[in-house]
C-alpha cells in the first residue's frame, strides 16, 4: 500500500509500536479503528555533525575551508576558496592597511561569512602577520565583525606556528621527530615536534611580501641587490633561531615553498643546493618570464620566497626539505574538531603556561598542586556547576598562573596576574579564551566576581557565570594550599541536596588550609547555592 507521503527519514508507529512494516528507515502500521487505513509518521533524522569553517587572513591571500567531521575523527572537505588579494600590500612600508585593501578584504569576508552562515558552521577566523602589525588592526577587526559577522582573531606568531604544525603533522606517528617551516607573506614560522606534538615554536619577522617590499625588484634582480637580500635573510634567522635544527623529517608548508621546491627540483622534495641554484635562476629572469611559470601574484614575490627558504635551510643545517599541501587552515579545522569532540587541548597549551610561569619566577609546586586540586573539584562537581568540558583547560591554566603577578608586586598581585595573562602569548588559546583565563585568575583573591564588576565588563552573561564558577573553584583550591607546602594529598566530594562535603586527605596538619577555605564558604554558597562542609584527616 502506498503511504500518504514519501519523505526520507525514520518512520515510527504512534499507535501500535509492535506492528511495523518496511525497512528500518521507513516503518508503518495499521490504524486500530480502521483496518483499511495505513499510517506513517516520519521522525526527525539524527542530527548531523556540525560543519567546521577555517578562515585564514594571510599577508598574501585569504582562504576559506569548510569541512564536516566524520565518525572516525577525520574531516570531509566540503568547500575551499583562495583569494590572492594580498591584505599585506603596503603594510610593511606604511604600517597600516590601506582603505582600498581593507575594502577588498571586507568584500571577501562578507562572502565567506555568508557561506559559513548558510552551512550553520562553527567558525574560527584568524589573521596573521599583516593584520598583526597594522596600526589599524582594531578597525579591521571591528569591520569584520560588523560587516561580515565574523570574529576575526589576530593570532600571535607562536600560535600561528602551533596551528601550522598541527595541520601539517596531524596523524604523524608518536616519537617521529619533525621540523615544519612555513614561509608566509610577512613572517616565517618554524616548529619542532615529536609526532604531532609541537615542542618549540618560533615566528621570524621575514616573509616573501615583506622582503619584496624592502628590496623591490620588479624585473631581473641585480647581483648586488640579491646579495643584500640574502644577507638580510641570514641575519633574520641568525638572530631568531638556534644554529642547528635537528630533525628526521623537514616539511615545508605554504604556497611559496611549494612553488620554489617544484621549480628547483621538479618534484616535492629539494636539496639546499637545488634551492640555492633556483635563487640564482629566478633572480636572472624578467618578471614576464617568471609569470610564465607562476601565477601573476606569486611571480612578484617568488625570488624573495626562494631567498628566505635558502637562508632558513642553510642556517638550520638542513640538507633537504619536502613540500606539503597542508598548513594553517588544516590546523584550524583539526583544532576546531578536537574542541568539538572532547575537552582536549594541544599539549603545548600546558607547556606554554608553565613556560610563562617560569619566566616570571612563579612558585611551580604550588601552581601545579593547586591546579590538580582545582581539576578534582571541577570533575567532582560537574553535576553542580554544569559547565562544558571545554572550560576545564581554562581552569587549569588560570590556576597554574594565578600568582604570576607576584613578579611585579605581592600587593594587588591578582590584578598584575590579570594583566600579564591578558597580554601573554599562550599558544592553544584563542583571544577570547585568554581573556577568560585572565579574569578567572584575577578573581582568585580579594573581591568576588560579582556581576557588574568593572573587570567583567564586555563579557556576556554566560561568560560572566563561567568566570564566577571557575574562579570560585580556583579560590577554594588555592585555600587548600594556603601554606604553599602542599599538606593536602587529595580530596573527596559528596553532594547532597543542600550541601557539598569536602573531605581533605592530608599528609600534615592543615589547620591554616581549613581556616582559609572556611572564609570562601559564603561565596561558594552564593555561586552554587550549597553549603560548604569541610573536614580533614591525616593519611
Amino acid at each position: 500500500m502506498t503511504p500518504p507521503f514519501q519523505k526520507p527519514g525514520v518512520y515510527q508507529n504512534r499507535l501500535s509500536p509492535d506492528v511495523t512494516f518496511g525497512s528500518p528507515a521507513r516503518k508503518g502500521w495499521w490504524h486500530p479503528n480502521n483496518p483499511c487505513k495505513f499510517e506513517w509518521l516520519m521522525a526527525p533524522a539524527p542530527e548531523s555533525p556540525p560543519v567546521l569553517a577555517a578562515i585564514d587572513v594571510g599577508t598574501n591571500a585569504v582562504r576559506l575551508e569548510l569541512a564536516r567531521p566524520l565518525p572516525d575523527g577525520s574531516l570531509e572537505i566540503l568547500h575551499q576558496e583562495r583569494d590572492p588579494l594580498r591584505p599585506g600590500e603596503g603594510v610593511f612600508k606604511t604600517g597600516a592597511i590601506s582603505r582600498e585593501v581593507a575594502d577588498r578584504l571586507m568584500s571577501t569576508l562578507r562572502r565567506y561569512g555568508a557561506l559559513c552562515h548558510r552551512f550553520h558552521a562553527r567558525v574560527r577566523a584568524v589573521a596573521t602577520s599583516a593584520v598583526r602589525e597594522a596600526k589599524n588592526r582594531d578597525e579591521i577587526v571591528r569591520r569584520a565583525r560588523r560587516e561580515a559577522g565574523l570574529d576575526l582573531e589576530v593570532v600571535s606568531g607562536r600560535e600561528e606556528a602551533r596551528l601550522i604544525c598541527l595541520g601539517v603533522l596531524s596523524g604523524m606517528p608518536a616519537g617521529q621527530r619533525s621540523l615544519v617551516i612555513d614561509i608566509g607573506g610577512g613572517s616565517t614560522e618554524v616548529a619542532t615536534a615529536s609526532g604531532d606534538r609541537p615542542e618549540q615554536l618560533w615566528s621570524v619577522a621575514i616573509g616573501a611580501v615583506r622582503l619584496s617590499e624592502l628590496f623591490p625588484a620588479p624585473g631581473r634582480v641585480k647581483a648586488r641587490r640579491l646579495a643584500l637580500m640574502r644577507t638580510f635573510a641570514e641575519e633574520a634567522f641568525r638572530d631568531a633561531l638556534p644554529s642547528r635544527l635537528p630533525a628526521r623529517r623537514v616539511l615545508g608548508s605554504s604556497g611559496t615553498i611549494q612553488a620554489v621546491v617544484t621549480f628547483a627540483a621538479g618534484s616535492s622534495q629539494a636539496t639546499l643546493r637545488q634551492v640555492s641554484h633556483a635563487v640564482d635562476e629566478l633572480a636572472d629572469m624578467t618578471l614576464e618570464e617568471r609569470r610564465r611559470r607562476f601565477d601573476s601574484r606569486r611571480a612578484e614575490i617568488v625570488v624573495a620566497g626562494a631567498v628566505i627558504l635558502e637562508a632558513v635551510m642553510a642556517h638550520g643545517g638542513l640538507r633537504s626539505l619536502a613540500a606539503v599541501d597542508r598548513g594553517l587552515r588544516d590546523g584550524l579545522l583539526i583544532d576546531l574538531n578536537r574542541r568539538a569532540r572532547t575537552a582536549m587541548r594541544d599539549p603545548s597549551l600546558l607547556e606554554g603556561a608553565l613556560a610563562l610561569g617560569r619566566r616570571f619566577g612563579f612558585d611551580e609546586p604550588h601552581g601545579r598542586h593547586t591546579a590538580r586540586l582545582a581539576l578534582l573539584l571541577f570533575d567532582g562537581l560537574a553535576q553542580l556547576h554544569r559547565l562544558p568540558a571545554s572550560s576545564r583547560p581554562l581552569l587549569e591554566v588560570a590556576t597554574l598562573l594565578h600568582d604570576i603577578g607576584n613578579a611585579v608586586s605581592y600587593q594587588r598581585h591578582h590584578k598584575h596576574s590579570f594583566y600579564l595573562i591578558q597580554n601573554a602569548d599562550l599558544p592553544g588559546l584563542t583571544d577570547h579564551e585568554r581573556a577568560l583565563v585572565a579574569r578567572i585568575a584575577r578573581f582568585h583573591r580579594r573581591g568576588p566576581p560579582e556581576p557588574g564588576h568593572v573587570d567583567l565588563a564586555g563579557l556576556g552573561n554566560a561568560d560572566v557565570q563561567l568566570v564566577r564558577k571557575l574562579s570560585t573553584l580556583l579560590r577554594l583550591a588555592d585555600s587548600f594550599d594556603r601554606s604553599h607546602h602542599q599538606p593536602v594529598r587529595s580530596l573527596r566530594l559528596q553532594l547532597s541536596r543542600g550541601a557539598v562535603a569536602v573531605a581533605l586527605r592530608a599528609r600534615a596538619p592543615c589547620d591554616l588550609e581549613l581556616w582559609d577555605a572556611a572564609n570562601e564558604a559564603p561565596l561558594f554558597r552564593s555561586v552554587f547555592h550549597r553549603r560548604l562542609e569541610l573536614s580533614a584527616a591525616r593519611r
